[in-house]
């Protein structure tokens, strides 16, 4: 199956972009970096296909998509995927896959919405208290940059509301989650890159079936500097007993 889709959710059409086969094993539901869109996916998705079927998509004011009058934070993002997965008729439970910002909103999905969600690989995501924990550690240049990236998609002010919305809603999941940190990352002084390591593990309490991989050659795109390390960690779910869904 190779399906590309326009689909109507809330006030704006949204890019859809479903492949590969439907078997016994689940979807597997993909949410791209803060500013990115489906192509951040490009260098793995192929292979993924092979595995089972594989859903990506732009966000609202991202590659393909429509603007959206709606506010830009992980909440609204997700009620906007779990309309879009209705209408394209995903089975569920799927696996979702978010990488940094789109690890956000995978957490806060499967918080909100866990019945849908039957595994979870969190590549390089963002943590929920990276502004007042990680980024005053970094130096002034690195902050300057940081602040003016937000032109994109959700400005500032949104983008930290959508961290405060996952940490206000917090709790344990019962699904097994693979995160992965990436060791090469671009102007990360060895302490700040201990550090990182240090906030991702400390996703792993959110799951009470946690697995970390540290990618020790990749900067922050871990799917474009070792893919097979996404390709490994999808296959670890999809071989678990519980990540196992009844095909109509």
């Amino acid at each position: 199956m190779n399906n590309e889709k326009f689909i109507q959710v809330y006030d704006c059409l949204l890019y859809t972009h479903l492949l590969g086969n439907k078997s016994s094993k689940p979807t597997l539901v993909m949410e791209a970096g803060y500013g990115n869109d489906s192509h951040a996916w490009d260098s793995v998705i192929n292979e993924l296909s092979t595995l089972t079927e594989v859903f990506v998509y732009d966000r609202a004011g991202l590659g393909q998509s429509g603007k959206t009058t709606r506010f830009r934070t992980s909440r609204e993002m997700t009620e906007e995927l779990k309309e879009l997965v209705k209408k394209v008729k995903i089975k569920t439970p799927f696996i979702l896959v978010g990488h940094s910002f789109g690890g956000v909103i995978a957490r806060l999905y499967a918080t909100m919405y866990p019945d849908d969600v039957c595994g979870m690989v969190l590549v390089d995501s963002t943590p929920e208290n990276y502004r007042e924990r990680f980024l005053p550690t970094m130096n002034e240049s690195f902050q300057q940059a940081y602040e003016k990236q937000f032109i994109y998609e959700s400005n500032a002010e949104e983008f930290t509301e959508s961290l405060n919305q996952v940490k206000k809603s917090r709790k344990m999941l019962d699904i097994p989650l693979v995160v992965l940190s990436a060791g090469k990352k671009a102007h990360y002084s060895s302490q700040s890159q201990e550090l990182w390591h240090e906030m991702q593990r400390e996703m792993l309490t959110i799951s009470t079936k946690p697995k970390m991989v540290i990618a020790n050659n990749s900067s922050h795109y871990i799917q474009d500097d070792e893919p097979d390390i996404i390709i490994e960690s999808v296959q670890y779910l999809l071989d678990n007993d519980k990540a196992s869904v009844k095909v109509d």
